[in-house]
């Protein structure tokens, strides 16, 4: 009798002893995630044309607003504004042009150059929604019907070897880059050919890197350390500067 309980015990904790074994190898298991698989376009876009505007590195509506040790290299301008504070202690390497000749056909030409943008419809478009970090966008038109973040991982766009290839990004509100993130240039992009037409405000958190031109309906807020190269225009609001560096590209 004892032989027998003694096998029986056995057996249970023999079987315990799988139960536990086979869970712990299931943990171990990696999570299945099904990968966002980006379609690649074949309707190339035209640049988007910015004639003056172009040699601006930041164009504003109503004021431009700076704290700390921003260096600017590309003209600021203003229009119709006429505030323009913290220079110095910002640095710009370009000139200024408040609400002169220069900025108020700066201003019309960007105008101009974001109903292009907006109104830009290809057949392949690819339609954008929420939080696109970790993606990887290759040349064409992406459009989003609410607003775009950068919140879980970096953003990549890729040309493919094209250094002429222009990337188009319709964001119907807000445009969000949160604490650290990157838009990433890869396969010969170039901050010159990437426009973000944006109909709300863009905001860039502190220590985030961004490239492209990013054409706001409304007010631009680059917070502390955040880096920019390309070309930030506030067609009606303010630009909010704090201890950034922008490149005009």
């Amino acid at each position: 009798m004892k032989t027998q309980l003694d096998l029986f015990n056995k057996a249970i904790g023999s079987m315990y002893e799988m139960i536990g074994y086979k869970k712990k190898q299931n943990k171990l298991l990696p999570s299945r995630t099904t990968p966002i698989l980006i379609p690649f376009q074949i309707t190339k876009q035209l640049s988007v044309i910015l004639n003056t505007a172009s040699g601006y590195a930041i164009l504003a509506g109503s004021a431009v607003r700076n704290t700390g040790k921003t260096v600017i290299t590309g003209n600021l301008g203003l229009s119709p504004g006429t505030s323009v504070g913290g220079f110095p202690s910002g640095i710009l390497i370009g000139s200024e042009h408040i609400n002169d000749e220069s900025a108020n056909q700066a201003k019309n030409d960007l105008s101009t150059a974001y109903y292009d943008a907006a109104g830009r419809m290809t057949e392949d478009l690819v339609k954008l929604s929420g939080n696109i970090g970790g993606l990887t966008l290759t040349p064409g038109l992406y459009k989003s019907l609410s607003s775009i973040a950068l919140s879980s991982g970096d953003l990549i766009l890729d040309a493919k070897g094209n250094t002429d290839a222009v990337f188009i990004i319709q964001i119907a509100t807000t445009l969000i880059v949160r604490i650290g993130r990157k838009v990433i240039l890869a396969g010969g992009a170039l901050a010159s050919n990437i426009f973000w037409q944006v109909g709300g405000s863009a905001t860039f958190e502190t220590n985030s890197v961004f490239n492209g031109s990013v054409l706001s309906m409304h007010s631009i807020t680059l917070n502390t350390g955040a880096k920019l190269n390309g070309k930030i225009f506030a067609i009606n609001g303010a630009v909010v500067l704090a201890g950034n560096t922008i490149v005009k590209q």
